[in-house]
């Protein structure tokens, strides 16, 4: 399997107003990209073609300062006026994917999953589309069959079982499943996920190895820069005063943090700028507006 699917078109609601500056996609995690955790995670099975749908802000990808594009692989964007959901932007990019599977990531997820295991188990089952699922998490809305290797129900709605298993929003399809999703339309892909769980066809496999998060809300935003270990907190092209207190925060590239300013538990986004005296806790600094005062809780 050599291309995949990030979903990058979603407007980002639970994230606002982080989501106001940059799309969810682009928001960054250790001073890159969440979309950009994606492709290498994906880059690790060997994939080096990529479409990305778009909606909001979408002159923010093909800004030279993405973090998306690169000679080692291909990206092609779509953009979508209308919100056409994850039915219909799979629908719309057919032409792109041609008569070969595809590797879907969603765009707001970062994971050190063994992907290789899903598009081999994919694969190997000859079935349209194959899930990647996790035995923990909050929202358990799949169950699996005995075998936990075919999804037998979502959310109760085919009145077969309770939900076991977490989605984690990355997928394998074969072409064939295009053929499920009607053209020109809004669409979520969940009504032909449970066509094909109602004949058996929906395939699962399990990954509880590795890291997976939902950084699609500001709880777990946060929650990731404190659990993951993804390199230095404090980018070295960050300019950071001797006499400023930093305390289990990043601060990105181009930063600046004044003298005798606090920063804790904070994510400083690049040329971000502190002013002297500041005491931030809690906070995201996102805008490019410099900060000054006490600030607890708050995006900035």
């Amino acid at each position: 399997m050599n291309q995949a699917f990030i979903l990058g078109a979603g407007l980002g609601t639970r994230l606002r107003p982080l989501t106001d500056r940059l799309p969810k996609p682009l928001i960054p995690l250790f001073h890159r990209p969440l979309a950009a955790w994606a492709i290498e995670a994906c880059r690790a099975t060997g994939i080096s073609r990529f479409a990305i749908n778009t909606h909001h802000l979408p002159e923010a990808w093909k800004h030279p300062h993405s973090g998306i594009s690169s000679p080692e692989f291909s990206v092609d964007f779509f953009h979508e006026s209308i919100l056409l959901e994850t039915g219909g932007g799979l629908k719309n990019i057919a032409s792109w994917i041609g008569n070969e599977p595809l590797l879907i990531h969603n765009g707001d997820i970062f994971s050190t999953l063994p992907l290789g295991r899903l598009i081999d188990a994919h694969q190997a089952s000859g079935l349209p589309v194959t899930l990647a699922v996790r035995s923990e998490g909050d929202a358990k809305h799949l169950a699996l069959d005995p075998t936990g290797t075919l999804v037998a129900d979502i959310r109760e709605k085919l009145g077969r079982a309770p939900g076991t298993h977490v989605f984690t929003g990355i997928y394998c399809i074969s072409p064939e499943f295009l053929e499920m999703i009607p053209p020109d339309e809004k669409i979520s892909v969940i009504p032909a996920f449970l066509e094909l769980a109602a004949s058996e066809k929906l395939g699962a496999v399990i990954l509880d190895e590795g890291v997976w998060m939902d950084l699609g809300d500001r709880t777990n935003y946060l929650q990731a820069h404190r659990d993951l270990d993804l390199g230095p907190a404090i980018h070295p092209d960050a300019v950071i005063s001797s006499k400023a207190i930093i305390e289990r925060s990043i601060i990105g590239p181009g930063a600046v943090v004044e003298s005798e300013a606090e920063v804790k538990d904070s994510v400083v986004w690049p040329g971000g700028h502190i002013t002297s005296g500041a005491k931030l806790d809690g906070c995201v600094v996102f805008s490019g507006n410099k900060v000054s005062g006490q600030h607890k809780n708050e995006d900035l």
